[in-house]
């Protein structure tokens, strides 16, 4: 059954990656340098310019990776909930707390998934602006050919080592974990409330209400943390486009260049992903991953 279950959670990933592909481009561009207007824009020029499979840059790291990173931050956030709680009951500080060791643990997959990822997803925008906005690329570089993944982990690997893969990982647990001390509180708030007093685990679609709602939430509000994240992984840039040596530099740059409104780029992009995938991964765990993996934690004494 779990095979199934990934499966469907695979083939929603499939679905709204095109959407995660527009955020990223358009966290990623500058003023001066603006090649969409919004999503839809953005999703149409893809086509236009890099076919229908454009929209897929970037797909085959986040669908071979994404299974694993939700197992661990489920799985994690259950393990702490376990070992935080009191006869069964948490306080909201502790299931905050929970959300906080779920989200740390994360990010062990996530911050080399999203670095391959978005130089994968933003190297059509480099090369869309080299063909219609030439006044943004530097004089005298040469366009090359997009690498694939495995070739940018060769490449970071041997140019940087491990660390390379792992660039923006500060970044990343501070989008990660305030995103999993909120989404986990409100999802298990709102899952309890759809119960309405019924014995047992809620019904699987309260649970996906419960985890859309919730996913939403939280990934517009860490959604400044994320612009800064893309920012930061992101390693070719235009001309005339800003860089960035670290968090401090990147927001400084962007609030005295672009304004605090820059920290809300593709905030409705990432709230249509991450919704559909929550709501999914949380009846996919509570149909029997969870508790599988539960099983082989020792019981606790009373």
């Amino acid at each position: 059954a779990t095979d199934s279950h990934s499966c469907i959670y695979e083939v929603t990933l499939t679905c709204v990656f095109p959407i995660d592909l527009a955020k990223t481009r358009l966290q990623n561009q500058q003023n001066g340098s603006r090649l969409y207007t919004s999503m839809s824009d953005c999703l149409i020029k893809t086509i236009r310019s890099e076919g229908y499979f454009g929209m897929y840059r970037g797909a085959a790291v986040n669908l071979t990776l994404v299974t694993p990173e939700k197992a661990i931050k489920l799985a994690a956030n259950d393990f702490f909930r376990h070992h935080l709680s009191k006869d069964g009951k948490l306080t909201l500080f502790k299931e905050m707390l929970a959300g906080c060791g779920a989200g740390t643990c994360q990010v062990i997959v996530t911050t080399p998934m999203e670095m391959l990822k978005i130089q994968l997803q933003d190297a059509g925008r480099i090369a869309a602006q080299r063909k219609l906005m030439p006044e943004t690329v530097a004089a005298g570089s040469v366009e090359t050919k997009s690498p694939t993944a495995m070739q940018l982990t060769r490449q970071l690997l041997r140019e940087k080592g491990i660390a390379g893969l792992y660039k923006g990982l500060g970044a990343t647990l501070l989008r990660d974990v305030p995103f999993s001390i909120i989404y986990f509180p409100l999802f298990a708030n709102l899952n309890n409330f759809g119960k309405r007093g019924i014995e047992g685990p809620a019904p699987f679609y309260v649970s996906f209400i419960s985890g859309c709602l919730a996913g939403s939430t939280a990934a517009v509000a860490v959604n400044p943390v994320d612009v800064i994240k893309t920012r930061l992984q992101s390693l070719n840039r235009g001309s005339t486009e800003d860089t960035y040596s670290g968090v401090t530099d990147c927001i400084s740059k962007i609030m005295r260049n672009e304004g605090p409104a820059a920290f809300l780029k593709g905030a409705y992009c990432r709230a249509l992903v991450i919704a559909p995938l929550f709501g999914i991964a949380q009846v996919v765990y509570f149909l029997g991953v969870g508790e599988f993996l539960l099983s082989f934690l020792p019981k606790k004494d009373n």
